[in-house]
């Protein structure tokens, strides 16, 4: 079983494939884990649990949630419409996390930049 860090740098590193050097990238730790902005708007969040927080938009939401091992985000005890987290077992393969990252890219890149 790999450690929570080894996971959490093994998903980034995954995650930096698919974003392929796109210089709108910047990285940031947030949410205790390691958060890939788009021109300043949170795209991805990797944790060391191995899920992933996406930036989907609000009129995306439900959407979303309907995916397999999706469930919202909750910050305190409000429900963050346009966040949710992908569970692990969802993203084990490449072409399953490449999917969500790019659903989350197609939101977040028709927003102003900050």
């Amino acid at each position: 079983m790999k450690s929570t860090s080894t996971t959490m740098t093994h998903l980034a590193e995954r995650i930096r494939d698919i974003l392929d050097g796109d210089p709108r990238i910047t990285e940031k730790t947030m949410f205790g884990g390691l958060t890939f902005l788009l021109n300043g708007h949170i795209l991805v969040g990797c944790k060391k649990d191995g899920r992933i927080l996406l930036s989907v938009g609000k009129d995306n939401n439900e959407a979303a949630l309907a995916r397999p091992r999706a469930t919202q985000m909750i910050h305190g005890d409000k429900a963050m419409r346009g966040f949710i987290w992908v569970d692990a077992e969802a993203i084990e393969e490449d072409d399953d996390l490449r999917d969500w990252v790019e659903t989350a890219e197609r939101w977040v890149a028709a927003m102003p930049p900050k």
